[in-house]
């Protein structure tokens, strides 16, 4: 691996390398304040602000370079405007081409500063983030607080490019109107009347990409990926692409993501019907709340054996999710004819056992070129909200019954039926079109930190959260400032490679991981709760039959993408991800409230709207909380069997367990109570969630 320290320097714009954050000489300040400490003679609350002091000077440097550069813009394109009046009032279209080439050298000149930006952005997030994990402190916190909102603020000349927009507006006003004119004379088109009519130039293409990633605006599709929690690398070279690119197979890739579409279908389309199901085994009707669990019990396991599985070989565990997975749903139909609750349970444990989404989501972060990766992971998340939605839907269309010799197909069994042939015909396709890629062992593959780097939740007004560092060997540890070694807190033998238990995950989750995966047990739980209990709640307040509840259950599983619309394309780009991410909190928090019955009769239109504001609020949560649950973490979690994925993967189907497990053990204050009972723990959860929010709010900056 590359450090992070030498890639600066080598991504340096020569003539510009007095201008960059010195990167280099923060860390040997870090390493000095460690030896210092270590032999009393220097005090915390000095190191504190010695090293602000150093950061302010840095980051006046880095802006007051900006500004003159885009000044230099400025005047370049105040002399080219001249010339372009000049052009048109001439109507000399022999010079239009000699303009536009004007205007593009400008565009690259624009290109240079924004790469200037982005590295210093990255190098200063990094340095941060370096500084609290060696001392324990709240600097992140307490710097970006009080440099960020104050009026006078720099800091946001590098992290949020101020003053960018307008240099990126005339260039790509002017290089459109120019080809506009030239290709309609006499019939002039500007952008802002009908941008449909501007023609693309590469360099526009480039500034765009450039700025999206300094202002983290997003597109649908953008928006739609981060769901995946695919960590990114800083600065992946075009060879490591190239290398993705020769284990690329697009056949695979679709089977890849119709297992998804077909597990979540396999996951939704009980849940209409478990209720009655049990029943009619002679459980009681909340027993469902078990029914449906008993998958996600399972998954807690085949998550990680799956993970572990996929560093080897990707079609194996393929083959062997798509047996486990007919015999289960094999057993869920015959459960029937059979009259067993056990039976039941045990079909569903194999369902669980037989969830492949960690396979599925590693094919696409080991095996998809960087070019396609996004769309690879947008479809991922695609492909599980249709199974979501379909699901249910395909329940609707089992309305039947009838019998073939002693097997029984009507609307309990069907669904086990249905799903068993689906996996029987998914596991011929897979054996006959998968291309098993070449394999590299990701254990022993280097991650890098993604390009926002971590910021940690800790304050400098409370003092250290744990002891300043006491290893009599800090100076062979940490070097003596000129190694490149850039996770120097750490062994440099473990930072080869990706974490190799569930413990030494556990450790590099940071206090903004936690409450990031914290926020995604609390959603997933408020779904699960809304999504599971569904059948019981309608049956016993408004005598809804299964289709009726199956038609619900879809329509909510139809408003995921819309809803992603909407997010991915206004809303992240008008509002900051955590202020999304807190309205979308307390959203849940309202849906939540609104579903508690009190005193007045309980009505059909009460129970859709707060278990529509719940849903929806959860599913905008989700987007923003994995997108800056990829932020916050670990480099070392973004590959290997103990990766992100898992943990987020992890975090969900422990809220669905306990939320499947709560419906159930409700039931026993029967029907009538059931309701408040699984409401309550759930507002627990969101708000304490909320509150944990508030405390990291400034370190997911």
């Amino acid at each position: 691996m590359v450090a992070f320290g030498k890639k600066l320097r080598e991504s340096q714009i020569q003539e510009w390398q007095g201008y960059y954050l010195d990167y280099k000489l923060m860390k040997k300040k870090l390493n000095r304040y460690t030896q210092q400490i270590e032999v009393g003679t220097q005090n915390r609350h000095l190191v504190l602000k010695d090293f602000s002091i150093l950061l302010d000077s840095e980051i006046e440097k880095i802006v007051m370079f900006l500004l003159q550069q885009q000044g230099v813009l400025a005047s370049k394109l105040l002399n080219l405007g001249e010339q372009y009046d000049s052009v048109l009032q001439q109507v000399d279209e022999a010079k239009i081409p000699e303009l536009q080439e004007a205007y593009r050298s400008v565009g690259r000149d624009l290109l240079r500063i924004l790469s200037f930006v982005e590295m210093n952005a990255i190098g200063l997030r990094k340095i941060l983030k370096k500084f609290d994990k060696r001392f324990g402190y709240r600097f992140t916190d307490y710097y970006v607080k009080t440099r960020a909102n104050h009026p006078y603020s720099q800091l946001r000349q590098v992290c949020k490019q101020v003053g960018v927009g307008a240099v990126v507006g005339a260039i790509s006003r002017n290089l459109a109107d120019l080809q506009d004119f030239q290709q309609h004379y006499g019939n002039y088109i500007s952008i802002y009347d009908q941008p449909a009519f501007s023609h693309p130039d590469p360099v526009l293409d480039s500034i765009r990409a450039a700025v999206n990633r300094l202002s983290n605006s997003t597109s649908f599709l953008h928006y739609l990926g981060k769901h995946a929690l695919l960590m990114g690398d800083d600065l992946q070279s075009p060879s490591e692409d190239h290398a993705d690119d020769g284990r690329y197979h697009f056949m695979s890739l679709l089977l890849n993501l119709a297992n998804t579409f077909l597990y979540m279908i396999n996951t939704y389309i009980i849940v209409p019907t478990a209720d009655n199901y049990s029943m009619t085994l002679g459980a009681a009707a909340t027993v469902c709340g078990v029914v449906i669990g008993s998958m996600a019990v399972a998954q807690v396991f085949s998550s990680v054996y799956f993970s572990a599985w996929s560093n080897r070989s990707y079609m194996r565990p393929l083959v062997f999710s798509s047996i486990i997975l007919l015999v289960g749903n094999t057993l869920y139909a015959l459960a029937y004819d059979l009259n067993s609750i056990s039976v039941l349970l045990i079909g569903r444990l194999f369902c669980g056992l037989g969830s492949a989404r960690a396979v599925n989501r590693r094919y696409i972060s080991d095996c998809v070129p960087l070019k396609l990766r996004m769309q690879a992971s947008a479809g991922f998340v695609s492909a599980g909200a249709l199974g979501m939605a379909c699901g249910p839907a395909l329940a609707c269309l089992l309305q039947t019954n009838f019998k073939i010799y002693k097997l029984t197909f009507n609307e309990d069994t069907l669904p086990g039926w249905i799903m068993a042939l689906a996996w029987l015909i998914y596991l011929l396709w897979l054996s006959i079109s998968f291309k098993e890629p070449s394999h590299v062992t990701t254990e022993n593959i280097v991650p890098r930190e993604s390009n926002s780097g971590k910021i940690v939740n800790i304050s400098v007004e409370n003092g250290p959260t744990q002891p300043l560092l006491s290893n009599s060997k800090a100076k062979q540890k940490y070097g003596d400032g000129d190694t490149d070694c850039d996770d120097a807190e750490e062994d440099p033998a473990e930072i080869q490679k990706p974490v190799n238990s569930i413990v030494s995950a556990y450790r590099l989750l940071t206090p903004s991981v936690k409450v990031q995966l914290y926020i995604y047990f609390m959603l997933k739980y408020a779904m699960e709760i809304v999504l599971a209990e569904s059948s019981v709640i309608t049956g016993y307040y408004f005598i809804w039959s299964t289709s009726s509840v199956a038609i619900f259950l879809a329509c909510l599983g139809l408003t995921v993408l819309p809803v992603n619309v909407v997010v991915g394309s206004y809303i992240s780009n008008m509002f900051e991800e955590r202020q999304v991410l807190l309205a979308s909190e307390i959203l849940v928090c309202i849906g939540i409230l609104l579903s508690f019955h009190v005193l007045i009769p309980y009505s059909v239109p009460q129970y859709v709207s707060s278990a529509l504001i719940t849903f929806v609020s959860a599913e905008v949560l989700e987007g923003v909380n994995l997108s800056l649950l990829s932020r916050v973490m670990s480099s070392r979690l973004s590959r290997g069997t103990y990766n992100g994925g898992l943990l987020s993967t992890e975090a969900g189907t422990l809220a669905r367990v306990i939320a499947d497990g709560t419906i159930t053990l409700a039931g026993f204050w029967g029907e009538s109570k059931l309701l408040n009972t699984t409401l309550v723990p759930a507002l627990f959860i969101c708000v304490s969630s909320i509150v944990a929010t508030c405390f990291t709010y400034n370190s997911l900056y």
